[in-house]
């Protein structure tokens, strides 16, 4: 089994390089979904989360807030620093135990560790990866696709992106970079390159 780690900031186009690959064969493991797995009601993420940032980030039905989460923790460093001391720990966990099951299933596997925060966590990473491949788009591009396509006010776009490692940080992961930079058919195609030069 291979363990390919694809990162980019938000709106570099990193779902769209996943969604790719899997129709190439790659098993995805999405670091996302183990995040809201990690901090499910009746988690112990979640108690842990409420005890350090109180009853409002908790919804009615036991749930967690995200955007009364988000609003504290991406206008405040220290905050955000925190969370992921909760979280960050949990994640792989469930990560190594999707990958184990994905190995039982097929000992060839390709693996995509789809994480977006890698750079963030490098430091509670146990993990070794064959290679990290990084979607590249400036941060200037990203907040401008966070305006359109997600109806972000440009200041919650900055905060978000400023929030995220640089890009400098993120490229000093990369073992390959797909270039997000033009039209979807260009990064398909960039993805495609890539692909062809992980698994050959």
């Amino acid at each position: 089994m291979r363990i390919i780690g694809l990162t980019g900031g938000i709106a570099a186009g990193k779902s769209t390089v996943s969604r790719r690959w899997a129709e190439h064969g790659g098993i995805v493991v999405d670091a996302d979904r183990l995040a809201r797995d990690a901090v499910a009601p009746g988690s112990p993420g979640l108690a842990q989360v409420a005890e350090r940032f109180g009853p409002t980030v908790i919804a009615a039905d036991g749930s967690l807030d995200r955007p009364a989460l988000g609003a504290i923790v991406f206008s405040d460093p220290a905050a955000r620093k925190d969370l992921e001391a909760i979280t960050h720990p949990e994640v792989w966990r469930l990560a190594q135990r999707a990958f184990d099951a994905a190995e039982a299933a097929d000992p060839d596997a390709v693996v995509v560790y789809d994480v977006p925060l890698l750079a963030e966590a490098r430091g509670s990473r146990p993990l070794r990866f064959d290679a990290v491949v990084v979607v590249d788009a400036p941060a200037a591009q990203r907040i401008e696709r966070l305006v359109a396509h997600r109806n972000m006010p440009r200041d919650e776009a900055e905060r978000r992106v400023a929030a995220q490692a640089s890009d400098a940080d993120r490229l000093a992961l990369a073992d390959h970079v797909v270039d997000a930079t033009g039209s979807l058919d260009q990064t398909v195609g960039s993805a495609d390159e890539v692909w062809s030069r992980i698994t050959s």
